[in-house]
């Protein structure tokens, strides 16, 4: 799926699943999304915009190290930004809310 570019997001989900196999590689990305959003409301809080590089930095920063120390494989960002981006997201959301397990069986991620 990779050796053609992915047309819409619906098609990219399922890829960005596939990049994520790993639960350590998961709960990285989930702990830098989360200190993003920290970030983020610390920087709306203060008034400073100087933090969302805190929001940044954190959030690839764990990913990153997901990826390449976990999972070994290269970062779905570096060709799909605002579509990882998204995915992270929804990632985070889905994990908070109990539906990331089907979400990973129905991309055949994880066993059934």
């Amino acid at each position: 799926m990779t050796a053609q570019r992915i047309g819409s997001f619906a098609e990219f989900w399922p890829y960005y699943l596939g990049e994520h196999r790993r639960a350590g590689t998961r709960a990285l990305h989930l702990l830098g999304t989360t200190l993003a959003l920290g970030w983020v409301v610390a920087a709306a809080v203060a008034g400073n915009p100087w933090l969302l590089l805190g929001a940044v930095l954190s959030g690839y920063a764990f990913a990153w190290v997901g990826h390449f120390a976990v999972e070994h494989n290269r970062p779905a960002t570096f060709r799909y930004p605002l579509w990882s981006l998204a995915a992270d997201w929804k990632m985070w959301g889905l994990a908070l809310t109990g539906g990331l397990g089907p979400e990973l069986r129905r991309a055949g991620v994880i066993p059934r």
